[in-house]
């Protein structure tokens, strides 16, 4: 199938603001675009683009004085299935994973082990490894977690939202994370394009979505504890630690955010 995916941002500068935006979609998925995702501004201004540390793709710039209105619009090749399940794949000790999951295993700006730590191997570590282990983490955050967006709050980490019960998708996602880590499973979060594809109606508003991966056997596997189930049509944007490392935008100086709209539809192969 082919996927519409973009997005409109509009701000208020009162003077010249620099931003770091990591908004286009992940380099893996490049091969897809049937229409790239061309990064436009609106008055145009100089773009430069670079990979940051965990090879997301990432835009820097310096919006003028007044409004500024950031967008993009493009076509993703997909392959209509739902998100792969290995119910499988086994956990691998510490001591055998591959180096650069490692920082997976850390605490985060967001994702706290160290609070959470004495709770998971309470509930978790009597229980099954690997992708049953994963699984298990998921269903439990599903569960605990009232989804709603007056409960979105930026600051919100992993351990407030276990304590608050409450959240958005990043929410489910931090705190599925943090309790993975607690577990020995390296776990990164996610961020991206998630549309209503092969769900039934009624459908909410449209946003970017959060999810995560977990390291099992020998490669990543994507889980999303808000759904907790297998998706349609999923496209990654960015990677990392938690949602610090990837801040949709960026911005040094003060500004107004007077517009966000964000768009992910299938269409007919042209």
């Amino acid at each position: 199938m082919h996927i519409r995916v973009g997005f409109e941002m509009a701000f208020q500068c009162p003077g010249p603001t620099p931003m770091i935006l990591a908004l286009s979609i992940h380099p893996s998925r490049a091969v897809d675009l049937v229409r790239a995702d061309l990064l436009v501004t609106d008055p145009p201004v100089p773009v430069t683009a670079y990979r940051d540390l965990f090879g997301n793709g990432c835009s820097r710039l310096v919006a003028p004085p007044g409004r500024f209105v950031l967008s993009a619009d493009a076509i993703v090749h997909d392959s209509g299935l739902p998100d792969p399940a290995a119910t499988g794949a086994v956990q691998t000790p510490v001591q055998w994973l591959p180096e650069e999951t490692l920082v997976y295993l850390l605490g985060s700006r967001y994702c706290e082990t160290d609070q959470l730590s004495n709770m998971a191997w309470q509930r978790f570590g009597a229980g099954p490894t690997g992708w049953q282990r994963v699984q298990a983490i998921c269903d439990f955050v599903h569960r605990h977690i009232t989804f709603g967006y007056q409960h979105a709050r930026s600051t919100r980490t992993a351990w407030e939202a276990y304590n608050e019960g409450v959240g958005v998708c990043r929410d489910y996602a931090h705190l599925a994370i943090a309790l993975c880590r607690c577990m020995n499973i390296p776990a990164r979060y996610c961020t991206g394009y998630l549309g209503d594809i092969g769900t039934p109606p009624p459908y909410g508003p449209m946003d970017f979505a959060g999810w995560f991966e977990a390291f099992l056997g020998d490669r990543w596997y994507t889980f999303d504890a808000r759904n907790n189930t297998p998706r349609i049509g999923r496209v990654l944007m960015a990677r990392g630690r938690d949602a610090c490392d990837v801040a949709l935008t960026s911005t040094f100086g003060p500004n107004t955010l007077q517009r966000f709209k964000v768009w992910t539809d299938e269409v007919r192969p042209e």
